[in-house]
């Protein structure tokens, strides 16, 4: 049994890069996969989206997890699941029916993901005071994209050259790969074994199931009994609406042939600007995002928080239209989309911490919060390709469409609701606002 005093330096940046990387398996990496195996763009958005139903469903049964065992537990069985899941990835893409059959244990991934979301979270904040949150939070968020920036940048790279250098065929290459993620995620189990905290233990521990299930529908119940709150799951939904489709369909952009209006990039070079340049720019914008509304608070910053991260979404337009040729000139516009959604996630993270989640449930009120944000991810995901069709595989006119979808988010966060306005610390600013997949 790990000491449950050891320094968060020891297991807070293993605890969230082991989230950030499975996240972004499910989410991003899948659709690259099915790309490179020769999945069609609708069929990839289509039931790639529906992964994101996982983290949607969480607090159905978030909750029930404090009734049966430590925090610790669910993280590392989780992590362990994870690795078993990605395994049986990679095992069944040189099958014939590897399409339905790897989306089968993505979904399992995602389960086990969105699990560890939950318990890792309530681990860090019963483990360490509120002083060590503030001060280690930026680690934290920073720990996870780095996740990202090896499951989107580095791994996706990785395929680029054993495919480009090695010869290797494209399920070579993403067995080869895959296995590695899983293996990652193991080793984060092993380690985790012999470091993580247990977490404090809840009231509802041990009480069985039917308690956990009053408690359950107490926090449902309290949810909805909050103030303007439907007005706020409304600014939640809409805020990143127009980036859920760039989400889903930017890497496809970049990848497709330019005979079909796409970029012509391989997988090194998506991997390096969409994952690795993309990624530290997005963590970039988030820490001085953060930065702002430490000096001016949350409310005064909000609405030009929604304006930084809708009004990038013109790089894409841009891109469909100039069709540049450079690598570079690419990055470079890619990064600034990228920079926009870092800095305008912060307003989107501490809305829901500061607005949402305060009262008695505050863990359990959180996590549904960051389930309707997955809402918006499989609601914009599931009917991209629905759009896609509809513009007739028109790249213009999809980045036209995300641009309209970007207005709404903008009018909703100049008229969002801050109830809880006079409550709002300082240090409110420093939780893990960058913490992106969450």
């Amino acid at each position: 049994m790990t000491s449950p005093h050891r320094h968060p330096l020891v297991w807070v940046p293993s605890l969230y890069l082991a989230m950030g990387l499975p996240n972004v398996m499910v989410g991003v990496v899948a659709a690259i996969i099915y790309k490179n195996l020769g999945v069609a763009n609708e069929d990839i958005a289509l039931y790639t989206s529906q992964m994101y139903l996982p983290w949607v469903l969480k607090p159905l049964w978030a909750p029930l997890l404090e009734a049966y065992r430590s925090k610790r537990f669910w993280v590392i069985s989780m992590e362990f699941t994870m690795a078993a899941g990605l395994a049986l990835v990679a095992l069944c893409l040189p099958l014939e029916g590897f399409f339905k059959l790897s989306l089968a244990f993505f979904w399992l991934v995602g389960f086990a993901s969105a699990t560890q979301d939950t318990c890792a979270d309530g681990v860090f904040m019963t483990t360490v005071s509120k002083t060590d949150q503030a001060r280690y939070s930026g680690l934290q968020g920073m720990c996870w994209n780095m996740g990202a920036v090896i499951a989107s940048g580095l791994l996706v790279s990785l395929t680029g050259y054993l495919h480009n250098h090695m010869g290797l065929n494209w399920v070579q290459c993403w067995v080869i790969v895959v296995s590695l993620a899983a293996a990652a995620m193991a080793l984060f189990g092993v380690y985790h074994l012999r470091v993580l905290p247990p977490g404090s233990p809840s009231a509802l521990q041990g009480q069985g199931l039917a308690v956990g299930l009053k408690a359950t529908a107490e926090a449902w119940v309290t949810f909805f009994q909050k103030p303007q709150i439907w007005m706020m799951l409304a600014v939640i939904f809409f805020y990143r609406f127009g980036e859920g489709f760039i989400e889903k369909f930017g890497p496809l952009f970049l990848l497709d042939g330019r005979e079909a209006g796409g970029l012509g990039l391989d997988n090194e070079a998506l991997g390096h600007i969409n994952g690795t340049v993309g990624t530290l720019t997005f963590i970039a914008g988030a820490f001085l995002g953060g930065f702002l509304v430490a000096r001016r608070t949350l409310p005064r910053s909000f609405f030009l928080l929604a304006l930084v991260l809708n009004v990038p979404h013109l790089t894409y337009f841009y891109l469909a239209q100039s069709m540049p040729t450079d690598t570079t000139t690419i990055a470079v516009v890619v990064a600034l989309e990228k920079f926009g959604f870092g800095m305008g996630s912060v307003g989107h993270m501490l809305y829901m911490m500061q607005q949402i989640a305060p009262g008695r449930f505050r863990m359990a009120h959180y996590a549904m919060a960051t389930g309707v944000m997955a809402l918006t991810k499989w609601g914009t995901g599931s009917v991209s390709g629905l759009l896609w069709t509809y513009v007739n595989h028109h790249y213009v006119s999809f980045f036209g469409w995300v641009l309209v979808f970007s207005i709404p988010p903008v009018v909703l966060a100049w008229l969002a609701p801050f109830p809880h306005d006079h409550e709002a610390a300082p240090e409110a600013a420093g939780e893990p606002a960058i913490a992106g997949g969450h």
